[in-house]
């Protein structure tokens, strides 16, 4: 019976004064490496099958002289491991800090590399080790470089088998800075080339814009992002609603469109910073009109403000309105302000049924879109609209027309209502099934969620 072969670490914890024979070349560690890892355990290496071996570590890939050495000391009952068993072994037992001391006193870029490239070292370590490494800024896609980044992007992005090529586009790294969750990490990402992401045809965004726009930033990468006083990554910060309020209230001094827009759009900046705000542009008054939290105080402020009434009836899209506030805008004779009222779903059924018996036929239509609408009054539009085709393609579009109406909506065969129904994610499967043979409605169904899930469903049955 053949002898059952010992576990790499107790033939290591046994073999004192010992030899082990390393066949093929260096993986992720060196000889010396090697070497001063078998010294804990009082054993040597050696290259050559002699006295004293016992156990054989061997690369994946042997020279035939190589082989018939494995081949001869197989045939000797030595046992056999393989070369990433035993790196790995020897990547357990690494003492972080007396590493990280050795590397820093060195500055060992190459060991630095190689090990980034070591999958069974802890992630602590590696983003300690990657803070360290040296990137080659003034070399155009440097062969290290690239890899360093594969290393990065397989190690903490799931890619499935036939996602590799993920793994060489810098898209890939732009998602990282967006979901990673770890600030160290996030400190890393800082010292990358500064790569430039075009998204979705929009003007580019660079890597640290990116990271800047993480929620995980921390202090210390706060104040490293402000270090680099580039005004994009300052706007960015921002935009991010983690940024303490002190660092927003002294974005709000720095004369920048860019910055005032990015702090528009903030939910937490305070009322100091609102009323700052309202003497910029008027890119960023909407902005402000569009998201801000609008309580009394600040309606008053927008009042005093006087802006014009197309500017201000943005403020009816705004889904962060207080009840005191609503109750106010619907009184008002402002027909844009009322509009966006109307179609605003967050407005309670009360200022909506308010709006509704005001009787200004302009707001109708954008009432008919509101899912929060009553169905009584939905189907009151519907009875009194026959004629108003633009009345018919509102409830065509909108989720809360009961099913009844669609229904016969459906059958008047008209294109811009069957654009209304294809989008609606009310309208029954059997009738989205026969206007997808329509191409004039498809862009229309694409953008449907029911109709999308069930086709996929429908294929993964198949």
């Amino acid at each position: 019976m053949a002898q059952e072969k010992p576990l790499l670490e107790t033939l290591l914890s046994s073999s004192a004064e010992k030899k082990f024979l390393f066949l093929g070349r260096e993986g992720i560690f060196t000889k010396d490496e090697i070497a001063r890892f078998l010294k804990k355990y009082k054993i040597s290496m050696t290259q050559n099958y002699e006295e004293g071996v016992v156990g054989v570590v061997e690369h994946h890939q042997l020279n035939p002289v190589e082989e018939d050495i494995s081949n001869m000391a197989y045939e000797d009952h030595v046992p056999l491991y393989k070369l990433v068993d035993f790196e790995k072994l020897l990547s357990v037992g690494i003492n972080d800090d007396e590493l990280l001391m050795v590397i820093k006193l060195s500055n060992d870029q190459d060991r630095i590399f190689r090990l980034l490239g070591n999958q069974n070292i802890e992630d602590t370590l590696f983003v300690k080790l990657l803070s360290m490494y040296e990137w080659h800024e003034d070399e155009e896609d440097h062969t290290g470089d690239r890899d360093v980044i594969t290393y990065v992007l397989r190690r903490y992005i799931n890619i499935k088998p036939n996602e590799e090529d993920l793994l060489y586009s810098y898209l890939t790294l732009r998602r990282l800075a967006t979901e990673a969750s770890d600030p160290k990490m996030l400190m890393a990402l800082i010292r990358f080339p500064n790569f430039g992401f075009l998204v979705r045809g929009k003007e580019k965004v660079t890597l640290r814009e990116t990271v800047a726009r993480n929620e995980n930033v921390d202090k210390e990468v706060m104040a490293k992002l402000i270090s680099l006083r580039d005004e994009k990554v300052d706007a960015a910060l921002s935009a991010n609603l983690t940024v303490p309020l002190s660092v927003l209230q002294n974005f709000s001094k720095k004369e920048s469109l860019n910055i005032a827009k990015a702090l528009a759009s903030n939910r937490n900046i305070d009322d100091d910073i609102f009323e700052n705000l309202l003497s910029k542009d008027d890119t960023v008054i909407a902005l402000l009109l569009w998201w801000q939290p609008i309580n009394e105080k600040r309606l008053e402020l927008l009042d005093a403000s006087h802006f014009e009434d197309t500017l201000f009836a943005t403020i009816g899209a705004n889904e962060q309105l207080s009840v005191e506030v609503v109750n106010t805008l619907v009184t008002r004779d402002d027909q844009p302000l009322l509009i966006n009222l109307a179609s605003n779903g967050t407005l309670p059924i009360s200022a909506l049924e308010f709006l509704y018996k005001r009787e200004i036929p302009e707001i109708y239509h954008a009432l008919a879109v509101n899912k929060t609408l009553p169905i009584e009054i939905l189907e009151t539009f519907y009875s009194t609209s026959s004629e108003d085709e633009k009345m018919l393609v509102s409830l065509a579009s909108n989720a809360s027309t009961p099913e009844s109406i669609l229904r016969e909506l459906f059958e008047h065969d008209v294109l811009d209502i069957n654009k209304g129904l294809a989008s609606n994610e009310a309208t029954p499967l059997e009738l989205l099934d026969m206007l997808k043979i329509d191409t004039r409605v498809q862009n229309a169904l694409t953008k449907n969620k029911v109709f999308i899930e069930h086709h996929q469903n429908t294929r993964n049955i198949i």
